[in-house]
């Protein structure tokens, strides 16, 4: 029973810290109250190159999307196209903000085309009093499922939670 509260918990969490231009149904579900909201980015240093289609932002680089930030070192951002990213990588430092949570980690891929997620290293998830830790975490934004991963085989997801209050249960 405890496995599947916190994959329900885990599940949950993680798609509401994902700022996905996800399906209107979905991100209503996760937090996202607007999923087609503008993405802005800022960082102290911008490069592109036209050559590669990508772009580079570094220094406190700053991901908004409605409600949900995503701060870190470094974030590059590929459109093949030239127009649509196709996927937006953190390196250093990645902390998720969203109102139903935080997700951090060293780095993270968002595959935009599948709605895929995943935070690699040292991975800390909060939420309320709750938190999970493990190396890795993929997120299916489309299935609404989440996968923990140990650092090395035979290695130990690990979770916190914390029950409600009999107090707090009457009221």
């Amino acid at each position: 029973m405890m496995r599947k509260t916190g994959l329900v918990l885990l599940t949950a969490l993680l798609a509401a810290a994902v700022p996905a231009l996800a399906a209107t149904k979905a991100a209503t579900k996760f937090g996202l109250s607007d999923p087609n909201a503008p993405i802005a980015i800022s960082a102290d240093r911008f490069d592109a190159d036209q050559n590669d289609n990508t772009l580079i932002y570094t220094g406190n680089a700053v991901v908004r999307q409605g409600d949900v930030y995503l701060h870190t070192d470094r974030l590059k951002v590929v459109a093949p196209d030239g127009k649509t990213p196709d996927k937006i990588y953190a390196d250093g430092h990645v902390v998720l903000t969203t109102p139903n949570g935080t997700a951090t980690g060293a780095n993270g891929i968002y595959n935009v085309t599948p709605r895929i997620v995943t935070i690699r290293g040292h991975v800390v998830l909060v939420k309320d009093d709750n938190v999970m830790r493990g190396e890795t975490v993929v997120v299916d934004l489309v299935a609404g499922t989440a996968k923990m991963g140990a650092a090395e085989k035979g290695g130990r997801i690990q979770g916190l939670f914390t029950p409600k209050s009999l107090n707090n249960e009457k009221n």
